[in-house]
């Protein structure tokens, strides 16, 4: 589990979070939403250390970041899995040897054994055939895939991902969001996923946090969202007409899950 209490940001004097607290849950899919410029990508920044707030706790399972020294740091770092938005591979390198690199860097394995925990970690994202191919003879999908597959390498107990449906369409980004959500409840991860992809909300979406002018101002799950009278959520998710439409098919209906072979 993952606590941020109060936590505020400013950069240029320009307060970008203010008081900013939240729980994100051990084996649940804990989703950050907002509009652009609401302060989500600072928020996760902020957890995983790269930029510092002027004030607030950080916890980690109860150890405060805040109160950390670099070396503690870097030691919760070893714990920490990154899925980045445009992936991040390495174009030089082939799917297996993007995922063999964390554990290149970070483990002091065998050959033998970092290979197999390689070939494992890509067979988990259905990814096993395409060991020898490189991102630029693959789809967007399955890049995200090997993404996935490098950001668990090292079995982490804390999973973050910056949009990671970013320019995919509905139906990969539907593999992609029951993937992420497989894996988080298979391996007990604390998984804290930042988007803007309603899709993602109503199908994952266990924890949300909402943010809003950097300001948390909800706190629900996917089955609450569409009864709140927040009226900054509201106009954040039923910003479209077909939106309008789902909350009122879910008022009417009682139930979020999504009918088969619906997109929405």
């Amino acid at each position: 589990m993952i606590e941020v209490r109060d936590i505020s940001k400013s950069f240029d004097g320009k307060t970008i979070l203010h008081d900013v607290s939240a729980t994100f849950y051990t084996g649940k899919t804990n989703l950050i939403i907002g509009q652009s410029g609401s302060g989500k990508t600072v928020l996760m920044k902020s957890i995983v250390g790269l930029v510092r707030p002027e004030q607030g706790e950080i916890l980690y399972d109860g150890r405060d970041m805040m109160k950390m020294n670099q070396k503690q740091i870097k030691d919760i770092r070893k714990e920490i899995g990154m899925l980045f938005q445009g992936s991040a591979l390495f174009d030089s390198e082939t799917v297996l040897g993007n995922v063999l690199f964390p554990l290149v860097m970070f483990t002091n394995d065998s050959y033998d054994q970092i290979l197999e925990r390689a070939r494992f970690c890509l067979e988990r994202v259905d990814l096993k055939s395409a060991e020898t191919k490189y991102p630029s003879e693959i789809s967007g999908g399955m890049q995200k895939r090997v993404a996935i597959a490098r950001a668990i390498a090292l079995n982490p107990k804390y999973l973050f991902c910056d949009e990671p449906n970013s320019g995919l369409d509905p139906k990969t980004s539907i593999v992609i969001d029951e993937l992420l959500s497989d894996i988080t409840h298979e391996y007990n991860i604390t998984t804290i996923i930042n988007t803007h992809d309603m899709n993602s909300v109503l199908g994952i979406g266990e924890n949300i946090v909402f943010l809003n002018k950097g300001h948390r101002e909800w706190v629900g799950d996917k089955n609450k969202i569409f009864t709140t009278v927040n009226e900054a959520l509201n106009d954040f998710v039923f910003a479209t007409r077909l939106f309008q439409e789902v909350k009122d098919y879910i008022i009417s209906h009682g139930t979020t899950k999504r009918p088969a072979g619906d997109n929405i």
